[in-house]
């Protein structure tokens, strides 16, 4: 058996469970690699291709385990003793011991090379020629690209330039390893796990400005990115902001994030549309428990400023991605303005839509329907309120009950208790009975008009249908004076 430098622990390291079959660590397994990159100076003349490469070193624990009690072919022994002198290029030396390597020893090459102290750059060319030679199989792919995430991670950890990261992941596209989404996602969550945000940034611009990983120029049909991914990441951690500034960023500069990003982005915004009415309806709540003072102009200025601005920033993001992504963006786009708008509590925009989502051939939820019908009950939009009653005369009686009872609810919330009442009476003649805090809510607010207009008929006329159903008790008396008049309302 040939004798070289590192090969018995190699081997000793190869046969450490003696399983049969290759263990290759798969692409999400990056922590099962552990790596240790070291930076040699090249000393070579003339038009070598390692002159302008930096060599880097990778030490793995456990990348690979057999059971075959047979020692490596002298041919494998051979094969590494040729390429550690470096006289021939790689590709020169396997294509001579090709006939005497089997599949397991030329991936065993690959992973040699990769160790520490060995010239890793040459496990580059060696995957470069299996590639060439139609012998990279799923294993072997799975295998390299573990190990390349294992030196991206070592430059990250060791604080080197991005310019480096970048170089690397270019070097893996040279040797025909693509690097696909997956690897620029792996590397920003590097970035982002250590706590370098900003390099995460950075990184993700580099790529976009070298366009690195795109096939074919802009793939429109690629449901992810670099730029989209670190938006989610940054909206994980509930910067909504920040991913909404991201994108824009991004695009302003004179790059072009991928289209998905401003889907993403406008989900960012929904999200911090969401965030920005609970904070306000907490708000309330302690104005009207004396906690909080009251609003002034100022503030109300404000609130409806930054509102604004938001609504804003997704229309633009919206108009983004419809002139980049064409019309098949369209119902994704119209969607997600719908949600917009719904936070916002824009009943009209919202309305509209729902319009453009269902001529696009997006189908909205009923749901959806009777929340739009809701706001704009508050807001009282007679004619949209109308338009979305239409499909109420095709659907079930559980669903009439259903739009019916938001569209009470919206006149509740918007204080218009008059059409409330008239609402009750339209369920009432359906067969359909309010929830007992929806009829109080009403009888409520129409007791408090009774002291603003003086007028009691439709309080009168709807404790009395209440009561003509058996919703309500049969001796309700309410008195009312004002100056000299006196009313005296008894119900028996």
């Amino acid at each position: 058996m040939a004798s070289i430098n590192g090969i018995p622990s190699f081997m000793n390291w190869v046969s450490v469970n003696r399983n049969p079959n290759l263990t290759i660590p798969q692409l999400n397994s990056v922590n099962s690699v552990r790596v240790s990159i070291t930076t040699k100076t090249p000393n070579f003349g003339g038009h070598n291709p390692r002159q302008f490469r930096v060599f880097k070193a990778v030490e793995l624990d456990k990348v690979i385990t057999s059971d075959d009690e047979d020692e490596m072919s002298d041919g494998f022994f051979e094969a590494i003793e040729e390429l550690e002198r470096m006289t021939r290029e790689p590709s020169d030396v396997l294509e001579e011991m090709n006939s005497k390597l089997s599949s397991r020893e030329l991936q065993l090459v690959l992973v040699y090379f990769s160790q520490e102290g060995r010239d890793s750059w040459c496990a580059l060319e060696v995957f470069e020629w299996l590639k060439k030679e139609n012998k990279v199989d799923e294993e072997t792919m799975e295998l390299m690209v573990s190990l390349m995430c294992g030196w991206v991670k070592k430059l990250i950890e060791g604080e080197h330039e991005i310019g480096d990261v970048i170089d690397l992941v270019v070097d893996m596209e040279c040797v025909g390893l693509r690097p696909n989404f997956s690897m620029i996602e792996k590397v920003i969550s590097l970035y982002w796990e250590m706590g370098e945000r900003e390099k995460g940034v950075l990184f993700v611009k580099e790529v976009l400005r070298r366009g690195i990983g795109n096939e074919d120029g802009e793939n429109h049909g690629r449901k992810g990115g670099p730029t989209g991914y670190l938006a989610w990441k940054m909206m994980e951690d509930g910067n909504y902001k920040d991913a909404i500034k991201l994108v824009i960023d991004i695009k302003e500069s004179g790059l072009k994030p991928e289209v998905y990003s401003y889907l993403i982005a406008m989900t960012a915004v929904v999200k911090e549309l969401n965030e920005f009415g609970k904070a306000l309806r907490k708000l309330k709540g302690f104005t009207r428990s004396g906690l909080a003072s009251d609003l002034d102009t100022q503030d109300t200025r404000l609130i409806h400023d930054y509102q604004s601005n938001l609504l804003a920033d997704g229309i633009r993001f919206s108009n983004w991605a419809i002139e980049e992504g064409g019309p098949s963006f369209h119902g994704v786009v119209y969607e997600r303005l719908l949600a917009m708008y719904i936070c916002a509590g824009r009943g009209l925009e919202a309305e509209e839509q729902l319009w453009k989502m269902k001529l696009v051939g997006k189908e909205p939820d009923g749901s959806l329907y009777d929340i739009v019908l809701a706001i704009c009950a508050s807001q009282k939009e007679g004619n949209a309120i109308s338009r979305l009653l239409t499909r109420m005369e095709v659907t079930s009686v559980l669903n009439k009950k259903k739009t019916l009872t938001w569209l009470l609810r919206g006149y509740i919330k918007g204080g218009h208790f008059e059409d409330a009442a008239e609402t009750v009476n339209t369920m009432l003649d359906l067969g359909l009975f309010p929830e007992f805090l929806d009829r109080a809510a009403v009888l409520q607010g129409l007791r408090k008009r009774i002291n603003e207009s003086g007028t009691v008929e439709t309080y009168f006329k709807i404790c009395k249908r209440l009561s003509d159903v058996g919703l309500t008790g049969p001796c309700l008396i309410y008195m009312y004076i004002k100056k000299y008049k006196l009313w005296v309302i008894k119900m028996l």
